[in-house]
């Protein structure tokens, strides 16, 4: 009878591609979430080096961290929160990635 998993346990060897012999793991990455913070330095790193997103359709960029928590529907007031915003929806476009805005009703 085989040894009991947890689910954790099931979803990581399922994405085990190589085990080091000292125990070094290299996973299989199934999904791929971005956001307005940092995902700006990655699309820029991709741009100047002529890359493009390996897989697109398994990528989503989500606005998470600069929208409001309320009535949505009159923008975002602080300058910086807001570039970021439209920088994500902008390397969205550009590079193939499906975009969740911050009116959609899947994000958050």
């Amino acid at each position: 009878m085989a040894k009991p998993t947890t689910l954790y346990d099931k979803i990581w060897n399922d994405h085990l591609v190589h085990e080091a012999e000292d125990g070094t793991c290299l996973l299989y990455i199934d999904r791929h979430l971005v956001h307005e913070v940092t995902s700006p330095q990655a699309f820029e790193g991709l741009r100047m080096t002529g890359r493009k997103v390996r897989h697109p359709e398994k990528t989503l960029a989500v606005v998470d961290h600069n929208v409001p928590t309320t009535d949505r529907s009159k923008g975002i007031a602080e300058e910086e929160s807001r570039i970021q915003v439209e920088a994500l929806a902008a390397n969205a476009k550009e590079f193939g990635v499906e975009y969740f805005n911050e009116l959609d009703k899947r994000q958050g």
